[in-house]
């Protein structure tokens, strides 16, 4: 598990081998099964997570019981509650995994050693961090001036590997509106 996370590293940060044994060291492979918990609700998220495979998605449950996605993450991508994380403070979210994953946890006390004494690591975070914004702030401007077809189309457009892994119900919580609205939208693309 850990020889894929290896070779992002060398492609993203251009780590030698030293570097790559000093995360090595810090680096925990876990599996987690198909709907089972990575982070939940009211514990305090202590790791970052990396996907070596599989799938997996933040979300919080509202007063009403229904379920509202921030993020999904897919391979070699990384998922965290960054709020819990960075503050140390109890997480409003879960993290669950929609297939059956394998994940890299590094805490984040040696996340930031990392950072500081390997500077590829930080610039690699610092990469990591501005992309995470850009989309942060797509998403934003989509939700407020958007339709629910261009919210759609442009989904598709921008994760399409992600569009065929996982349930319509929850594309249609990601996006911000009912089953039966997506539906709706699905249908008059399949007639076009």
């Amino acid at each position: 598990m850990f020889e894929k996370f290896e070779q992002y590293l060398i492609e993203k940060a251009g780590l030698n081998e030293q570097e790559i044994a000093a995360v090595r060291a810090v680096s925990v492979e876990k599996k987690i099964r198909k709907k089972h918990y990575l982070l939940q609700e009211g514990n305090v998220c202590v790791n970052n997570c990396f996907v070596v495979k599989g799938c997996l998605r933040l979300y919080f449950v509202g007063e009403d019981g229904t379920e509202h996605i921030l993020r999904f993450a897919v391979e070699n991508w990384w998922m965290s509650d960054q709020e819990s994380l960075n503050n140390g403070i109890p997480s409003k979210n879960n993290i669950d995994a929609l297939e059956d994953s394998e994940v890299i946890l590094i805490s984040q006390a040696d996340y930031v050693n990392l950072q500081m004494t390997i500077p590829k690591v930080c610039e690699m975070v610092e990469r990591i961090k501005a992309r995470s914004l850009e989309a942060s702030q797509r998403r934003i401007l989509s939700n407020i001036s958007f339709s629910a077809e261009e919210k759609y189309k442009n989904f598709i457009k921008t994760y399409p590997d992600i569009f065929y892994r996982i349930p319509l119900r929850m594309i249609a919580s990601y996006l911000g509106f009912s089953r039966e609205t997506l539906s709706r939208i699905r249908s008059q693309f399949v007639q076009k």
